[in-house]
């Protein structure tokens, strides 16, 4: 039905070049009214309570709404305007309140309970019987149980959360675009490497100025602080990077505290001990203490190594600079460490850049996974893009031709877009008369865009990025659950990262990097010294890698555990108490990652008490890529197996007992350790 409102169209291709910020609210409104009536349906179904009637029902009852929503939210990641924002902050706290009354709904949870309770409902087997104990589940866990007052409170926790959270990253954008640095003499541009260079001046450019600008945007950032020589700049852009969000309008240090506070609230109503067992109760680690003590092991065995790497690092720095610097400081490790590799490995991470421009890296990437997941990848030209630096593909089984899902690649900066990568979900697929739905899906990232006439050039890191986020789209698109709710990636967040991290390993493996890593002038395949070098890269310095990861994760479990602002005082003291711990160098007085740490607080939960999953899906990953590693990289049985037992199966089953029946065993942390060099 034509509307003439393009949120309200339910097409499979978006029409995102149509959409503006005054269709939102009123998408949103007409979406929510119509989402409420699906529920009162359900409701009120008049004779026998099937399947069809009231769970199927359930789990379609808000299907147009949350690819709205998720639209909605997506514009204003990746095309901001003030008008976006203002329409996406007035229609949130609506969606919001209805999203969290749907657990408070009395009506709707004697309805779910009394399916549950009939004879079908009982003899329910397999991923229906798995939906409706886990939607029973998340009622109870939202709320569904409480008392009158009690659910009016959560409600309204809900909606303020949500309200501050969209808050917290808007203002971690704008501060970030709030920073710049124009270098106009060319002498201090020593030891950037060409690439960052050109970028700069690119960027210079753009916004009329001559000379060189640096952001904080991650490719400027990171090209400074790993490679400029002159210190007081590298000094200049951590101190602004580090203190981001912290001053003004853009403080985020009051609305973390609020945050953390509702949420401690949140988890006492509903009976938990803390908001991390409230969230890691549905997860693989079930417990904060289970994901806390899993930290700590890891911690432990890191330790001996990161001793022997500070001190390598210092006293390589006192070689070249001597003791005039003084200490060294947290804008001297990248940059000294960027210099210990070269020496070490004799190369640097620029070297690789010409052997990875990004359309041979997306072609590698595509046939590595047609060899492996019997899938094909075609650029479709006729999309309807938010941005010109948008494409848009279709993924069809190999052999079948069946249109499996389409997704989106938005992978260069802006200033309109916030930083990091990520994978999102518009439509999962489903299946009907004539076979399954296609699913669809977006990547996004933040790497170094094309400069003159030069392709885009990457780090290797950038191309594990590409292929961590493609990871995660592909657990979207090959998904085959019949149930909408458990599909793709709505899994158990410590399981979630396992598809995506797994697929990073294919970036280091000979195999598979013969495929794309290619001179983009030349065609010459990357040397096999270079080669080499890359699988050693994996462990240079891994357990100083490991242990800010430790870091982040035990920052955020015990502020979602012990935090007690009574006892320990503001947060930010607190966590920077933490950090110090674990940092290669003294905290600067203004240091404050914990106001720009998004995954934390850009969202209600988020990776609010999960960080630790990156840490616990990386012991899956390099597991069951140890599997690989034996019956060959790019083997397709194996391929084949991953995809059927990993990839299609979503939430459909307990994640250990899917994990089991592709390896046959409980996870092994031994191959994460010996991969990085740590056992």
């Amino acid at each position: 039905m034509h509307t003439g409102n393009p949120l309200l169209e339910t097409k499979f291709e978006i029409p995102f070049d149509k959409i503006h910020a005054a269709h939102i609210e009123p998408a949103l409104d007409q979406l929510i009214e119509r989402s409420r009536a699906h529920i009162d349906a359900i409701i009120g179904v008049a004779g026998n309570r099937t399947w069809e009637n009231t769970m199927d029902a359930y789990d379609r009852a808000t299907e147009d709404l949350d690819r709205a929503i998720t639209i909605a939210r997506h514009l204003e990641s990746v095309v901001t305007t003030p008008e976006l924002r203002a329409a996406v902050n007035a229609a949130q706290p609506k969606a919001s309140s209805f999203y969290s009354g749907l657990a408070l709904n009395e009506g709707l949870y004697k309805a779910l309970k009394a399916f549950a309770a009939t004879a079908d409902g009982t003899a329910l087997e397999g991923v229906r019987r798995r939906f409706v104990e886990k939607t029973l589940d998340s009622f109870k866990r939202a709320g569904a149980e409480l008392d009158a007052p009690g659910k009016v409170r959560m409600a309204e926790i809900d909606v303020e959360l949500s309200k501050l959270t969209m808050k917290f990253g808007e203002n971690v954008l704008d501060a970030t675009n709030d920073f710049e640095i124009v270098l106009t003499h060319e002498s201090e541009l020593a030891g950037l490497p060409p690439s960052a260079v050109g970028a700069a001046r690119q960027s210079a450019a753009s916004k009329g100025l001559s000379g060189w600008r640096f952001t904080l945007q991650a490719p400027s950032y990171t090209a400074v602080i790993s490679y400029l020589d002159d210190r007081k700049i590298r000094e200049r852009i951590a101190r602004a990077f580090f203190s981001r969000a912290t001053a003004g309008d853009r403080n985020n240090l009051p609305i973390l505290t609020r945050v953390l506070e509702l949420r401690r609230e949140k988890a006492t109503l509903l009976g938990y001990k803390n908001f991390a067992d409230m969230v890691i109760a549905d997860r693989m680690a079930k417990t904060g203490d289970a994901a806390l003590e899993f930290i700590r092991v890891i911690e432990q065995r890191t330790a001996p190594f990161l001793k022997r790497e500070i001190a390598e690092l210092e006293a390589f720095r006192n070689e070249l600079v001597g003791p005039a610097e003084g200490a060294i400081q947290l804008w001297d490790v990248p940059y000294f460490a960027e210099k210990l590799r070269e020496k070490k490995l004799n190369f640097n991470e620029e070297e690789l850049r010409p052997y990875f421009p990004l359309p041979q890296v997306i072609e590698g990437m595509f046939e590595i996974c047609r060899q492996l997941f019997g899938i094909k990848v075609t650029e479709h030209h006729d999309a309807h893009l938010w941005h010109s630096d948008v494409r848009y593909y279709d993924i069809h089984d190999q052999v079948t031709g069946e249109h499996l899902g389409s997704f989106y690649s938005d992978l260069y900066p802006r200033e309109s877009k916030r930083g990091g990568a990520w994978m999102d979900a518009f439509i999962a697929g489903k299946p009907g008369s004539t076979g399954w739905s296609p699913h669809l899906g977006l990547i996004c990232g933040n790497m170094t865009p094309p400069l003159d006439d030069k392709p885009a050039l990457l780090t290797h890191r950038d191309v594990q990025t590409l292929f961590h986020e493609f990871g995660h789209l592909l657990h979207h698109c090959l998904s085959r659950v019949e149930i909408r709710s458990l599909t793709g990636t709505n899994v158990a967040w410590d399981f979630v990262e396992l598809p995506s991290q797994i697929l990073e390993n294919w970036c280091s493996e000979e195999l598979s990097l013969r495929m794309f890593a290619r001179h983009y002038e030349t065609g010459e395949p990357l040397p096999a010294d270079l080669l080499e070098k890359v699988k050693e890269s994996t462990k240079f310095r891994a357990a100083s890698t490991q242990i800010r990861q430790v870091s982040f994760s035990t920052m955020d479990l015990l502020l979602h555990m012990e935090y007690d602002p009574a006892v320990d005082g503001e947060v930010l003291e607190y966590t920077r108490k933490i950090t110090a711990r674990y940092a290669p160098a003294p905290l600067p007085s203004e240091h404050a990652v914990v106001a720009s740490f998004t995954h934390l607080f850009s969202s209600p939960v988020g990776y609010g008490a999960g960080y630790y999953s990156y840490k616990w899906a990386e012991v899956l990953d390099a597991d069951a890529f140890s599997r690989f590693r034996h019956e060959g990289v790019l083997n397709p049985k194996t391929g084949a197996d991953f995809r059927q037992k990993i990839l299609a199966k979503g939430n459909s089953d307990d994640p250990i007992n899917l994990y089991q029946n592709f390896m046959g065993r409980e996870p092994d942390p031994e191959p994460m350790l010996e991969r990085l060099g740590l056992n």
